[in-house]
Formats: C-alpha cells, sequence, structure tokens
C-alpha cells in the first residue's frame, strides 16, 4: 500500500445518460481500487451516480480553457484525466497547470480541429482526402467544383456523427450545409471510398500501445451514424500491423502521449487512411466491449496506474475473447409497440442493453448518435461469433410503428 496519498482529478464528469453514467463509475470505481482519491469537475446539475463514488463534486465551467486554467491554479493532482470530448482542450491545461501528466495543450487543439488535424497528418508524410474549411456555401461550392466526388460536409470540431452527411452531387450540398448543427466554419472534404475502422489503445511511459481494432458497421447514408461495431476486428494479420503502424505514426507526430486514444481509419487499395484522431476513449460501448474482450483489463485504472508510476509490463493486454454491439434504428413514425425486447435482453450472452425509446415517442431520422432508439452490448468467444450474435439478437426486436403520416407528425 502507499502511505502517500495520490489524488485524481476527473475534469469535466461524464454526460448523464446511460453510457456516460457506465464510463463515469467505472473510471471512480477503477480509481478506488487503487486508493485513489478523486474529485470531480461538471457543468451538469444533476450526476447523483458521480456524486455518490467521488470524494468532492465541483459544479464549474469545464469547456473553457482559461476558466478551467482559473478554477485548477493553486491545487494539486497527481492525475487528471476526462471523457468528453468538448473539454479535451481544458482538461491538457489543467493537468499542465496542477503539474499532472498529459497531453500537450497545442496538441490537443489540433486534434480537435478537424481541418488542422488533417494538415498535420498530411505534412507527417500520411495519407489524407483532399478538403478545405469553409465558412460559407460559396466556399464550399468551389471546393467541389474544383474536386472530384462524392464529398462529406462535417463540423470542424463535433462529435456522435452530429452534422456529417455525404454529398454525391452538388445539388445535394446546400441541404448538407444547412443541417450543419451551427453557422460557424466547417470541414468538405473528398469522401474516402473503403470500410471503416477504430484503433483503441493507451499511452503507456508516453508510447502509444495498440490493445484492439474496431470494425464499424454504418447506417445508411446520407448520414454517417454507426450501426454497431465488432471487437477486435477479424483481420489478416498484415493488415492488423498497416493499422497500428499509421496510427502510431500518427499520434506521434501529432505529439501525443498521455492517456486513451481512439483513432478512426478506412481501409483502401492503397492502404489506411487516417480519419479523427481522439485522446479519449471510444464512444458506442467500446470502452465496455474492450473490458470484455482482454479479461482483467481496467482501461482508466491502467491509465491511472502508468501516470502513477506503476509498473504495467505485467498486464495482458491482448484480447482472447471479442465484443459487438448492435444498435436500433426504427423507420420514422410513431412506436406502438416493441416487440421481442424482454427475450432478447435476458440472453447470457447480452452484456449490456437499453432501449432509448418507449410506445407513443415520436422516432424521425437518425441523424446523430443520440437518435438511435437503443442498443444489445453482446459478448463471443471470437469476433464471428459475436457478430453473428448481435445481428441475430437485434434482428428479432421488432417495433411496430404508426408512419409520421398516420401519427400525424
Amino acid at each position: 500500500m502507499n502511505d502517500t496519498p495520490r489524488s485524481l482529478l476527473f475534469w469535466g464528469g461524464s454526460a448523464p445518460m446511460d453510457l456516460g453514467r457506465d464510463v463515469g463509475t467505472r473510471l471512480l470505481r477503477q480509481a478506488a481500487a487503487r486508493e485513489v482519491t478523486t474529485q470531480v469537475t461538471t457543468e451538469f446539475p444533476d450526476v447523483p451516480e458521480l456524486a455518490a463514488l467521488a470524494g468532492t463534486l465541483h459544479h464549474t465551467q469545464v469547456e473553457d480553457p482559461a476558466a478551467a486554467v482559473a478554477w485548477a491554479r493553486g491545487r494539486q493532482f497527481d492525475v487528471v484525466l476526462g471523457v468528453r470530448e468538448p473539454v479535451q482542450v481544458a482538461l491538457a491545461e489543467v493537468a499542465r497547470a496542477v503539474g499532472a501528466p498529459g497531453n500537450p495543450p497545442a496538441a490537443v487543439r489540433t486534434v480537435r480541429d478537424k481541418d488542422r488535424c488533417r494538415q498535420a497528418l498530411r505534412e507527417a508524410g500520411l495519407p489524407q482526402p483532399e478538403f478545405r474549411l469553409c465558412t460559407d456555401l460559396a466556399e464550399a461550392r468551389a471546393f467541389l467544383d474544383g474536386t472530384t466526388g462524392p464529398w462529406i460536409v462535417k463540423p470542424r470540431d463535433a462529435s456522435g456523427s452530429l452534422g456529417v452527411r455525404k454529398v454525391t452531387a452538388p445539388g445535394d450540398l446546400a441541404p448538407a450545409v444547412a443541417a450543419l448543427p451551427a453557422r460557424t466554419a466547417f470541414l468538405v472534404e473528398q469522401f474516402v471510398e473503403g470500410p471503416e475502422y477504430s484503433v483503441e489503445g493507451v499511452f503507456l511511459r508516453g508510447e502509444p500501445r495498440v490493445l484492439a481494432v474496431t470494425e464499424k458497421k454504418l447506417l445508411p447514408p446520407p448520414n454517417f451514424v454507426e450501426a454497431g461495431h465488432v471487437l477486435p476486428a477479424d483481420l489478416p494479420t498484415g493488415l492488423h500491423r498497416e493499422f497500428e503502424h499509421a496510427v502510431i505514426s500518427a499520434l506521434k507526430a501529432l505529439d501525443l502521449r498521455f492517456g486513451i486514444f481512439h483513432v478512426e481509419l478506412w481501409s483502401t487499395a492503397d492502404g489506411p487512411v487516417l480519419g479523427e484522431v481522439h485522446v479519449r476513449n471510444g464512444g458506442d460501448w467500446i470502452h465496455l466491449m474492450l473490458e470484455y474482450a482482454i479479461p482483467g483489463l481496467d482501461l482508466f485504472g491502467l491509465v491511472i496506474d502508468d501516470a502513477l508510476g506503476s509498473d504495467t509490463d505485467a498486464y495482458e493486454l491482448t484480447p482472447s475473447r471479442a465484443a459487438a454491439v448492435r444498435f436500433l434504428a426504427p423507420p420514422p413514425g410513431r412506436v406502438r409497440r416493441v416487440v421481442g425486447w424482454d427475450d432478447v435482453r435476458r440472453h447470457p450472452a447480452v452484456l449490456k442493453a437499453d432501449l432509448t425509446v418507449r410506445p407513443g415517442d415520436l422516432v424521425g431520422e437518425v441523424r446523430e448518435s443520440y437518435d438511435r432508439a437503443g442498443y444489445l452490448v453482446i459478448g463471443a468467444e471470437s469476433p464471428r461469433r459475436a457478430a453473428e450474435l448481435a445481428d441475430r439478437l437485434a434482428a428479432q426486436v421488432r417495433f411496430e410503428m404508426d408512419t409520421l403520416q398516420e401519427a400525424g407528425a
């Protein structure tokens, strides 16, 4: 037992929905198991799960870097962690202010702005699609005129697939720009053909260590919301090595060195093309899938151990099992009845499951992750078995819907 008290600041807390609560409570429990005292900062008004586990809960601004540094001034913590995308720059500034390990704030600012990240990766010699940061529709049209399609329109710094739309012809551009969440600068880039994956990992002693590759399954365009994932992806050894090499090269080129990483990429005929880089755990229950696939893994505890200088060499960090998640997305309309859900959620392979809609709820087009109607997380002995079982169980859940016209919407 370490006689010197160790402390952790959980910066920004976690969002008050099922996924956020699970991430936040898991992080705090893994800190407690290591006899690390915890404090949490949050802007959310009601977070009883975090309040029950944290030593102290502070309500303060967590996304503004200047306000975050002002709050942190004069305080000391051994570890600073954060799991929400919008707090990552402030988190890096706070870690530096309190003398805890962290990523350089400038590096985090680069990966938070998708255009700056793309440019930095291109300058490092890593393949990137053609792109342009645009401020209005005219600039976006000019980019389309000078490139071949299809294209993607996306916010500069959002997450959760919010505002991401495929443009297959110039006539599709205006609706895609109108669907963006804010009238600020946005990105237009060439669409990359190829299956999508993400690479999950941690930094140990400042070096990136890949834990698994995740295969993505997307809902149909024009939006790009995930329909499911399989972890680890069932890949040939050579392709896995290509992904790992590309991601590690990118992380080093971006000067990232601490915490958890989640890097998206496409597998193309010419090799991997990197997408977005995140210095946090992946969403969509990837944290749970990782901890199932690698028995004994404490994802956040591993980062805490590394930050405190504990020996992490003894950890087994290779997946020996597999997991899959499938998200439910009924057609637009009003939910009349959900059939088969109770039987599916009782299946012994189900690790986590929830419905986010109930009879009487109005369901619209799935434009972002929060629009999905529920999920199933499945554990199995192999990626193929996990994927097959997840597909079969998800197909057993049937939504009986009234159309929007029938519902009077």
